[in-house]
């Protein structure tokens, strides 16, 4: 796909990870934080080359054509709010955001069942078009899979097609094939499919897993 300017909100692992493969691809990438100066940030930008940039939450989210929201779910509402909702109207947004409660050690779900945070995204977002994806894997293969057994799968979600075709070509440029689950309710299958993969993490003390779906 041609090159996108893309904002980036939240400066953990995820964000910086693709924010980097995405720069690295030829789009121009602004992260956005509360410290744009960061040590973390200016690390980031030795290492993501000329096409990257720092700023804060709401000039990265003008920035942007195409949004991903990164961060911590105990942040994202405050994030979406100092970026500016306006910034964010007639937009893909990427939710790769996990609903998890660390308030008792070990992760769990916060929201689910009945909701979840893809769709608590799109309604505090009503005029963006957000789509699932990138939440249920490690950053340390977000970009570029290599697995044996071939490329592992994307699984998406979200009420735009033409959003969700925008997020699939980006992820066929970082390596990940995608399976459309439909609207996004289905958020409330992927953030649990997030926690399987959490789980085997702290069992095996090990990120090198991914979700493929089989087919004959």
């Amino acid at each position: 796909m041609a090159n996108e300017k893309i904002g980036i909100l939240g400066t953990g692992d995820v964000g910086r990870v693709l924010g980097r493969g995405l720069a690295a691809l030829g789009h121009e990438v602004r992260i956005g934080s509360r410290e744009p100066a960061s040590p973390k940030l200016r690390e980031w930008l030795a290492s993501a080359g000329p096409r990257a940039s720092t700023g804060t939450f709401a000039e990265a989210a003008r920035f942007g054509e195409i949004l991903f929201l990164a961060t911590n779910w105990s942040g994202t509402e405050n994030a979406i709010r100092l970026a500016g909702p306006p910034s964010f109207a007639g937009k893909v947004v990427v939710d790769a955001t996990n609903p998890l409660d660390f308030s008792k050690g070990t992760p769990v779900l916060a929201v689910g069942t009945t909701d979840s945070a893809g769709e608590r995204v799109q309604r505090w977002l009503p005029d963006a078009k957000v789509v699932k994806a990138f939440n249920s894997v490690g950053n340390a293969h977000m970009v570029q899979p290599s697995f044996p057994g071939g490329p592992p799968d994307m699984f998406i979600a979200g009420n735009d097609e033409g959003a969700k075709k925008v997020v699939a070509a980006l992820c066929a440029e970082l390596g990940w094939p995608t399976i459309d689950l439909g609207g996004i309710e289905a958020s409330r299958y992927l953030e649990p499919l997030a926690m399987i993969w959490i789980t085997h993490l702290f069992r095996t003390k090990s990120p090198n897993h991914a979700f493929k779906l089989l087919r004959k």
